[in-house]
């Protein structure tokens, strides 16, 4: 039994004052923006330079060959694509550069997306066809883009770096299509829609809700039965033969049937010419009460019918075939590799006879170089629901197990090969996990491969994908090992820390607390593995905002790493560092710096002057004297730690990056403009190059920049960059990302600043909502939303409103912060000033004259 905590006991390690990039122990970049890679120049390079060949494309085949009708789809769908520059086959809604076609399973969605790509080929630069139910295939179709223009370089990258690299090929090469096949989740789109505006984007989607605020839709119907009658002839009769009028007659009739569906007809066809078997008789065979739900045709049961016969003459021709169908239907419906069904088979002439069949009669299709398959969604729902008894297991479920577990590398030091072979092979895994039948009998050996398969996700910073995986481990760890067993426990963790990764901290909390408990009952206080699961949950907390519950439990979790592990432990280091963030978060600074400074003093004697996370610490250190109001000794060692992360990672790496930004905002803080705002504009540059225009650091670092132009009274470049930011921020992130909210923050604050209180009132007015929705009503975030707005209202006048907010937030900040927290300070202050002139307006009012103190009003940016 295999697994490991993918969070030793450092966790995270963050950094930064006002709008700075936090750093994390792991850097890299992902296609769905999740993460950052940094591309080496020659990548970068080649990206600008490599030009797609000539009619380059991707496109799969199709199980028949013959597509009929459709012409005014056809038609509608060119007209959205040339007036909106992206589609989805979906009802129309509002205007935008996306289209979505969406429809029940069968309807022939991707056979019109498939059809419109093939015909209009030579219109685009380039067409890419993407598998696209989840994002690690939407990243893995992206990979395949990079290996197809750029073999020389893509042959030793990873999957990430395969995908960063087609992104930044696409934001180059204008004028292609890109097709998103089956996309089960329209917000995984919005990276992709946001990053790159200079083609087409076509959807498919069995999703008809959702795409309101992403593209508009087409709905795509039954064939009309016309069309669907010449398709029956078509495929029954074979290429170039007629029907006769009795034929066509019963042809009709078989069409109306099978409800006019286009996967159904495909079907009865195959059967039809590979039995010789007439319409006429068929459709007696078939029976003539069509299969209906509430809502219409219900298209499992339609081609269930169908197979009653279809299924007994392919079981006559090859039994194999069978077999195969069985466990084809438990893994994801594209891209099937030979190789993995060659267990099941006794030779590859054996195996390539039965995947003939199955073809033959339209249960699937092959690839253009016929090494692998593809079969239709419907037609593996329909064998799975068929093959499911409640008293036995699943027809092909252990098949598909025992296939997956023998061609799942098991190495950690994962290779370049061993990487291409993983990024295939994990839709099927995951497919394999989310359609676990309630009565498949718990395997800790299936367990396994899920568990190296996420370790190997983990391994590239894609750990909030593999919460599918992570939760169907739990699962089947406690129904065999019971859920006290370590292996049940770390799986937990796992899991937890998996949700902490996908920002869901409601769920991940709740998973990590009940970890502890247990690992403390079974373990013991101070076994490595609770210490671990004591960090994870008190990262949670700090990300939470919830530094009362954080900094406890990390004080002791680094007591019991001294007394367990020694001092000068790499774990102990980062149990320091992590705690010395804490104390910088809650504005204890009279115990954040010694803490850091001595991390800094050990992590250089442990670890080196040059190692990344000395380079960290030194950064952390710095921050902290900076918050501190020290710019004399934070400036200098911001200064050293850029001119050291240039040399150790490289002038575009993350963190060099980081370390460029926080120079600039320390530069800032001193005044010091003339430096900073060149800085600025050289990061943002970098990030624009490295990461893309809209990546969510690039949006950090244009916010920077943004509010540095304000600072330097410069609202008429401040204003427009901030609009631009936080367009491109609810587009690419959400209305209500915690990053979106801050970038909403900052442009009120800078309408406030050039006293256009009618747009910067309502704005505040909104954020803080969302803030207190999203965050939580006493989240630091939050309280700096109520003292904009509190400064806001005493702007306009309103001290009956400011007043009241000022007090709320100066409760809540001592509460939250304590008495001596900078921000509790400020609201001290502002409250202060808000009385200063309330007495000020009553004497103005009673003819008193009146010496006002000038208090400075002190707003918070994000």
């Amino acid at each position: 039994m295999s697994g490991t905590d993918p969070a030793a006991v450092g966790g995270v390690q963050a950094s930064g004052p006002r709008a700075v990039a936090a750093e994390s122990i792991s850097v890299a970049i992902t296609g769905d923006g999740a993460r950052v890679v940094v591309l080496p120049p020659q990548a970068v390079r080649w990206a600008q330079e490599v030009n797609a060949p000539p009619g380059a494309a991707n496109l799969p085949g199709s199980a028949s060959g013959v597509f009929v009708g459709r012409a005014g789809e056809l038609e509608r769908l060119r007209e959205l694509l040339a007036r909106d520059g992206e589609a989805a086959v979906i009802q129309t809604q509002a205007q935008s550069r996306t289209r979505a076609i969406h429809g029940l399973g069968g309807i022939g969605k991707s056979a019109l997306a498939l059809h419109h790509a093939h015909e209009q080929r030579r219109a685009y630069t380039l067409v890419w066809w993407i598998t696209a139910e989840s994002t690690e295939q939407i990243v893995t179709g992206l990979a395949g883009l990079a290996v197809r223009l750029c073999s020389q370089w893509a042959a030793t990258a990873d999957v990430e770096e395969r995908a960063a690299w087609a992104i930044l090929w696409l934001q180059w090469h204008p004028g292609w299509l890109l097709v998103f096949d089956n996309v089960e989740d329209p917000n995984d789109l919005r990276h992709y829609l946001g990053a790159l505006p200079d083609g087409h984007h076509l959807v498919t989607s069995r999703r008809a809700t959702g795409w309101h605020a992403i593209a508009p839709t087409m709905a795509l119907g039954l064939l009309d039965p016309d069309a669907s009658a010449d398709l029956l002839c078509t495929l029954a009769l074979g290429p170039g033969r007629s029907p006769d009028p009795e034929q066509r007659r019963h042809a009709e009739q078989l069409a109306k049937d099978l409800g006019y569906l286009p996967l159904a007809l495909e079907q009865a066809g195959a059967y039809l010419y590979q039995t010789g078997t007439d319409l006429g008789t068929y459709r007696e065979l078939l029976g003539r009460v069509l299969d209906t739900a509430a809502d219409g045709i219900d298209p499992e049961r339609t081609i269930a019918r169908i197979w009653d016969h279809t299924f007994a003459a392919i079981e006559g021709r090859d039994p194999l075939a069978v077999t195969l169908l069985h466990t084809i239907a438990w893994l994801a419906p594209d891209d099937i590799p030979r190789p993995l069904l060659a267990p099941l088979a006794p030779d590859p002439i054996a195996l390539g006879e039965a995947l003939g069949v199955l073809h033959a009669y339209n249960m699937l299709a092959f690839t253009a170089d016929r090494q692998s398959i593809t079969v239709h969604r419907l037609v593996q729902n329909v064998f799975r629901i068929r093959t499911t008894e409640p008293s036995s297991p699943a027809l092909g479920r252990r098949e598909a197990e025992q296939a997956l577990q023998q061609a799942c590398p098991d190495d950690d030091n994962t290779t370049a090969e061993q990487s291409a072979q993983w990024e295939r092979l994990l839709p099927h895994v995951f497919a394999l996990a989310e359609s676990t039948p309630p009565n498949s009998p718990a395997s800790t050996e299936t367990a396994d491969t899920y568990v190296t398969a996420a370790q190997y996700l983990y391994r590239q910073g894609r750990d909030a994908h593999t919460i599918p995986l992570r939760t169907a481990v739990l699962a089947q760890y406690g129904q065999v090992l019971g859920e006290s067993h370590p292996d049940t426990l770390m799986s937990r963790n796992n899991l937890a820390y998996a949700y902490k990764s996908a920002g869901d901290l409601g769920r991940a909390i709740p998973l990590l607390e009940a970890t502890l408990a247990q690992r403390e009952q079974v373990l013991g206080e101070s076994h490595p593995d609770t210490l671990t699961s004591r960090n994870n949950l008190a990262l949670a907390y700090q990300s939470a905002g919830d530094l009362g519950r954080a900094i406890p439990l990390l004080e002791t979790t680094l007591a019991q790493c001294e007394q367990v592990l020694g001092e000068s432990h790499p774990d102990t280091l980062t149990s320091r560092n992590n705690l010395a963030y804490a104390y910088w978060s809650a504005g204890d600074l009279g115990r954040a710096i010694p803490l850091h400074e001595t991390t800094l003093a050990q992590r250089e004697q442990v670890l080196g002057e040059s190692h990344p996370d000395t380079l960290t610490s030194r950064n952390n250190l710095a921050c902290a004297y900076w918050s501190a109001g020290d710019l004399g000794r934070a400036i200098p060692l911001l200064e050293a730690t850029l001119a050291q992360r240039e040399q150790v990672l490289g002038e575009s790496h993350p963190d060099t990056l980081t370390s460029r930004n926080n120079l600039a905002s320390a530069y800032e803080s001193a005044g010091d403009l003339a430096r900073a705002v060149p800085l600025y504009e050289a990061t943002l540059a970098q990030y624009e190059q490295v990461l893309g225009d809209t990546h969510p650091d690039t949006l950090g670092s244009r916010n920077n920049l943004a509010y540095a132009y304000w600072s330097a009274g410069d609202l008429g470049r401040a204003i427009p960059l901030l609009e631009t930011t936080l367009a491109q921020c609810e587009q690419v992130l959400g209305e209500s990302h915690p990053d979106t909210l801050g970038s909403r923050n900052n442009l009120a604050l800078a309408y406030q600043s050039a006293r256009d209180l009618g747009r910067a009132i309502p704005l505040h007015e909104t954020t803080l909502a969302q803030r207190e929705q999203v965050l939580g009503d006493t989240h630091p975030d939050t309280l700096t939303s109520r003292n904009n707005l509190a400064l806001a209202y005493q702007s306009a006048g309103d001290l009956g409103r400011a007043i009241p907010l000022h007090e709320t937030t100066l409760a809540q900040r001592e509460q939250v912060l304590g008495d001596t927290h900078p921000d509790t300070l400020t609201s001290r202050n502002n409250l202060a000033a808000a009385h200063q002139a309330e007495e000020a307006e009553q004497q103005r009012r009673t003819g008193t004259a009146a010496t006002v103190e000038d208090l400075t009003q002190l707003p918070a940016a994000d």
